[in-house]
């Protein structure tokens, strides 16, 4: 889910700057900063990301500056905000008792002094409001293109955690082989003790507790799912749709039957099996969390 994009355009004496960037998240988080009064593209711009993306924290700026040259150039004072802020400093000045304001402070305040030329019409600030969207529907592409082609590193980083996966579950099948014989030496040796212990030990209740060892370690139905675990994972990266959820949820079934392959084991070597096997499993979920 990480990418970034940008994208400059230029209209007449105005020039603009898309920036969106985006990094990983569980859902879709969409913060916004737009220059002073463009607010109102953030409607179609943040329909456009919900359209498109599923996850990820995702900022969008956009800057605009406009110039004016040569005899056009002049300034502007914005009367109706200047009106606003003297009133409000009188007000301010006679609850504190202060001096009141000066001049160049006035002039100093964001908005009341602007540099320009002719007014625009509001035909004219529909049209550039209408190209500055279109530059923004060129960064959004490109901004997805950044993503597929971080996609398509992970692809080969998960296809790689899932080959390992995969060979440690056929290690564990292959150990898992060594079982009954791990159980009967386990058996040898606790009828052992209880004959030292001179306790009677009835034959049935032996054959009882056998039985019961023996389905407790039997770690068969653990590998048989970890098995199909691997498959689902693999047929979830062929998928175009987003599978970042998915994924996610098959990360917490793989770690769950590890646990359980771990607190099964009779034997050193299918316990070391399956911390390896944990230990792959969270460097997959790690990135699975960069997936959509």
């Amino acid at each position: 889910m990480t990418g970034f994009a940008r994208a400059e355009g230029q209209q007449g004496a105005a020039s603009w700057a898309w920036e969106v960037k985006s990094v990983n998240g569980k859902s879709l988080d969409l913060r916004f900063r737009l220059a002073p009064g463009f607010e109102a593209l953030e409607v179609p711009v943040r329909a456009s990301l919900a359209e498109r993306l599923r996850r990820g924290n995702v900022s969008v700026s956009l800057a605009v500056t406009r110039q004016v040259a040569g005899a056009q150039a002049q300034l502007r004072v914005n009367r109706e905000l200047l009106a606003q802020v003297v009133a409000l400093a009188r007000e301010i000045a006679a609850e504190l008792d202060a001096a009141p304001p000066r001049v160049d402070g006035l002039l100093g305040i964001r908005g009341v002094l602007e540099a320009g030329g002719e007014e625009e019409t509001p035909e004219q600030r529909e049209r550039f409001l209408e190209t500055v969207l279109a530059s923004w529907n060129e960064t959004l592409d490109a901004l997805l293109r950044a993503r597929a082609e971080e996609g398509a590193r992970l692809h080969e980083v998960l296809r790689t955690r899932l080959d390992e996966i995969a060979a440690l579950v056929g290690e564990a099948e292959g150990s898992a082989a060594a079982q009954p014989g791990a159980i009967q030496a386990r058996l040898r040796t606790l009828v052992a003790a209880l004959l030292e212990a001179g306790a009677p030990v009835p034959e049935e209740r032996l054959a009882q507790e056998a039985a019961l060892l023996v389905g407790r370690a039997d770690v068969r139905e653990e590998i048989d799912r970890l098995t199909a675990h691997v498959a689902a994972a693999r047929a979830l990266l062929v998928e175009a749709a987003p599978v970042g959820r998915r994924l996610d949820f098959l990360c917490q079934e793989f770690n769950r039957e590890a646990n359980t392959l771990c607190s099964k084991s009779a034997d050193l070597d299918l316990t070391g099996i399956g911390l390896a096997l944990k230990a792959v499993i969270e460097q997959f979920r790690e990135q699975v969390q960069n997936i959509e």
